[in-house]
């Protein structure tokens, strides 16, 4: 197992302070289906409207979507999208007692205006933007240190998200960052866009994009230019602001990674299928900071922080992804070459992320067999298995087991050949095996919506029947093809 998924197996729970630049972002949803009779602009007849956190509180939902205990501290406005921010912090179980309330300023406000073009692809037509980015006073800048300073204890980690509206003054950076190296408690910087970085300096990290770090920095670099070309780049701001290690954020060539006393490193991506790049950042500054807090390396760090951003320009706006679904793309791209087969750990991690991605409602189910010379009987009840639900788990007996019900010159073909073959079928989610008498146990671990067997069992002999009704599932027996079976195949072949 590499370094990264055994850092995932073993993860723990974390505590995560998020200052920043806090926003609340409105989504109204529409059909475009006309232009207006008075101008030349599309009518958006508006069908929904969804509030969300966004900037600094995006960051603070990412964090809890990874097992993070967070507590935010920030500024909004002393107005209804204050209020209306706590609320949906608090409802994802984030700690908002850190946020002043300036009566002063709005809350930072984002309006998206989003249409479905004949009632098919989501696009945003136009943003709406609320906000001041005068730099807060001196009485809100001193309410908010005291608050750094309470949300500091037992934290683990800090995230500074720095999207210049004001909050993140150079008073305000320092003092977070002293306060947090007094602790021994790192300091994550996502940079606003600047030409100067002086106020982040002593923090852990920062996780400037390419054309953040160039202007940062004064640096050109090509725009074709490999993931390397920015290494003396990273060297300059590692050094001028005294951190840790730089992290450059290059979009599909993944980050460039520079540690003290070490070489830059190139730390590549896998190829996406990119549909909304917003949240990505905050996303990458997220998880950099939960992978610290559980003691991965920087270069680990910074591939799950990849792993995690690619899974996010796969959404449609920013959506947390939860850690379950991160750990179950990382298992599926380093175990490529395995197939489906998946060890019962690891069908665990798997399941989680299908049930995750569905908000519980996947239905998984479950067939087990020796499944030794793959026949069309075979195809034709995993696929009636797989049309019952969302996912199916075909579980095989170990050679030893086949041998123990079919005989000494059984399995014709090990378990590792089994595997591989049932995992080219399309309807077959995951393969997992299995060395008991019977399949009780496993059944147990996968906890099937539906449960799978041939229509010559009875069901209340059938092991794990009862375990999957009594948790609400259903047992479903289905007919077999007749004529076909691998005793009769084999049968034939010998005696061919």
């Amino acid at each position: 197992m590499s370094k990264l998924l055994d850092a995932l197996a073993n993860w723990k729970p974390f505590t995560a302070v998020v200052i920043g630049d806090f926003m609340l972002d409105e989504m109204i949803y529409g059909n475009i289906d006309r232009l207006c009779n008075d101008a030349p602009v599309p009518v958006l007849h508006v069908q929904k409207t969804q509030q969300q956190p966004g900037g600094a509180a995006n960051v603070a939902l990412d964090l809890a979507a990874m097992q993070g205990q967070v507590r935010v501290v920030g500024v909004t406005g002393d107005d209804h999208d204050g209020a209306a921010l706590r609320r949906l912090l608090e409802a994802a179980g984030v700690s908002a007692k850190g946020l002043v309330a300036d009566a002063s300023r709005p809350t930072t406000a984002k309006k998206n205006l989003i249409g479905l073009a004949q009632h098919r692809h989501a696009q945003k037509m136009l943003r709406l933007d609320y906000e001041s980015t005068a730099t807060i006073c001196d009485a809100v800048t001193e309410a908010v240190l005291a608050a750094f300073a309470k949300a500091l204890d037992g934290a683990d980690v800090v995230c500074l998200e720095d999207y210049n509206k004001g909050v993140c003054s150079e008073r305000i950076c320092r003092g977070v960052i002293a306060q947090a190296r007094a602790k021994g408690v790192p300091v994550l910087v996502d940079p606003g866009a600047l030409t100067d970085f002086s106020k982040y300096a002593g923090c852990a990290t920062m996780t400037p994009n390419r054309s953040e770090a160039m202007r940062g920095t004064g640096m050109k670099v090509a725009d074709d230019a490999p993931a390397e070309a920015f290494g003396e780049l990273a060297s300059r701001l590692m050094n001028s602001l005294g951190m840790e290690a730089a992290v450059i954020t290059l979009d599909k060539q993944g980050a460039l990674l520079l540690e003290r006393e070490g070489e830059p490193r190139a730390v590549p991506t896998h190829a996406r299928r990119i549909y909304d790049v917003a949240g990505a950042g905050d996303m990458v500054l997220a998880a950099l900071a939960a992978a610290r807090a559980n003691g991965l390396d920087w270069f680990e760090s910074v591939r799950f922080a990849n792993f995690a951003a690619g899974l996010e320009v796969e959404e449609f706006g920013c959506v947390p992804i939860p850690l379950a679904r991160i750990h179950a793309d990382v298992l599926a791209r380093e175990r490529a070459t395995k197939g489906k087969l998946r060890t019962w750990d690891e069908l665990k991690v798997e399941l989680a992320a299908v049930r995750s991605r569905s908000g519980g409602k996947a239905k998984v189910v479950f067939a087990n067999g020796c499944f030794d010379v793959l026949h069309a009987g075979h195809v034709s009840l995993l696929r009636r298995a797989a049309a019952l639900g969302d996912y199916l788990v075909v579980a095989i007996n170990d050679d030893a087991s086949v041998r123990k019900l079919k005989g000494p010159t059984r399995p014709v073909y090990g378990v590792e050949d089994r595997a591989t073959l049932l995992g080219e079928l399309e309807c077959v989610g995951a393969v997992v095996v299995f060395g008991q008498d019977t399949p009780e146990e496993l059944v147990h671990v996968v906890e099937p919506d539906v449960l799978v067997k041939g229509a010559q069992y009875e069901v209340d002999k059938i092991p794990g029947a009862k375990f999957v009704q009594d948790r609400g599932g259903r047992v479903e027996l289905l007919d077999v093809v007749p004529g076909r079976s691998t005793t009769n195949t084999v049968e034939k072949i010998r005696g061919g």
